[in-house]
């Protein structure tokens, strides 16, 4: 097949497709209308976020046989539309679920610790004990919301800490075991400490943390989230930290990043606000971005690709 590679990816998914006697491109100055000029000369396209594949494009890619997502999230890409016209639409989220699941651990631990405050301080020449006394993780109610790859993972990692987990995935069950809690918001709501979100961007999650479902929580909490930034209204978390209902919020994703996740937008006052809390723990949608998911990611897309039963 002939594949166009309209993203980065690690090495080793293009040489590994090449043995397989692909012919593989890369245009690196690849932009929107280019792609829709060059789509249908190929079978197959190697994505991360840089375009979003609507009824457009995947028309102008009328030999594709399959869109290969570097990474978990697909909502750039109309899977629906693309299904119909026969597209096998792949991701790699086995790859990169143990990073997430790293990061969002030690973003926790980074708060209860006030690791990014202290730090600050012992490199400006202060020496404050007393002030950044911690919270111990053990004894605690985290509340997992989406347990597919990522969300799993996380509860695994969080085995060890004597914690109480409450996982809630509306589309799955009978996945209790001896340290997951099948649950309900409703018991969420009434028990967790700790909130910490493992979904894809839909309607159903587009902004899902806002005023009403933060203030829905019995005890005040602290929040996570390493999944899509428009999960989170975030002029409804600064007022949820001002108040105190938030003890604090890790969040490697931000409502504001471009289509691309490369940049930020902008900067408006909800998030110049959260860069200026020192109840926050923020990083550049890097949660999956490890050495290791890099290749892993790669990996298992070469792998899918391999499987797939073309016209049938």
């Amino acid at each position: 097949m002939n594949i166009l590679f309209a993203d980065t990816a690690h090495p080793s998914l293009q040489d590994s497709l090449e043995k397989a006697g692909h012919t593989c491109d890369y245009f690196p100055q690849l932009d929107r209308a280019m792609a829709l000029r060059i789509l249908k000369e190929y079978d197959g396209v190697v994505i991360r976020s840089r375009f979003r594949f609507d009824a457009e494009m995947l028309d102008a890619g009328s030999q594709l046989k399959f869109i290969a997502r570097v990474g978990a999230g697909m909502e750039n890409i109309d899977q629906p539309y693309a299904e119909s016209l026969g597209i096998h639409c792949l991701n790699a989220p086995e790859g990169n679920c143990n990073a997430v699941a790293e990061q969002a651990l030690c973003m926790l631990l980074a708060l209860f610790n006030n690791l990014i405050r202290a730090d600050k301080e012992v490199r400006s020449g202060s020496w404050i004990r007393e002030g950044n006394r911690g919270i111990e993780l053990c004894g605690k109610t985290i509340a997992i919301i989406g347990y597919g790859h990522t969300g799993s993972t996380f509860a695994k990692r969080l085995a060890g800490f004597d914690v109480k987990l409450l996982v809630v995935d509306p589309y799955k069950s009978g996945y209790g075991n001896e340290f997951v809690i099948e649950s309900t918001m409703e018991q969420v709501f009434e028990e967790a400490d700790i909130v910490s979100l493992h979904v894809p961007l839909t309607d159903e999650t587009r902004y899902m943390v806002n005023r009403d479902w933060l203030q829905r929580f019995k005890k005040d909490i602290w929040l996570l989230n390493t999944a899509r930034g428009k999960c989170v209204n975030t002029a409804d978390v600064v007022e949820a930290l001002n108040s105190g209902k938030l003890r604090g919020a890790g969040l490697d994703v931000l409502e504001f990043e471009t289509v691309s996740f490369e940049q930020l937008d902008e900067i408006p006052a909800p998030l110049k606000a959260l860069i200026e809390s020192d109840k926050t723990v923020l990083t550049p949608h890097i949660a999956g971005w490890t050495h290791e998911s890099n290749w892993k990611m790669a990996k298992i897309l070469v792998e899918k690709i391999g499987e797939l039963k073309l016209g049938a």
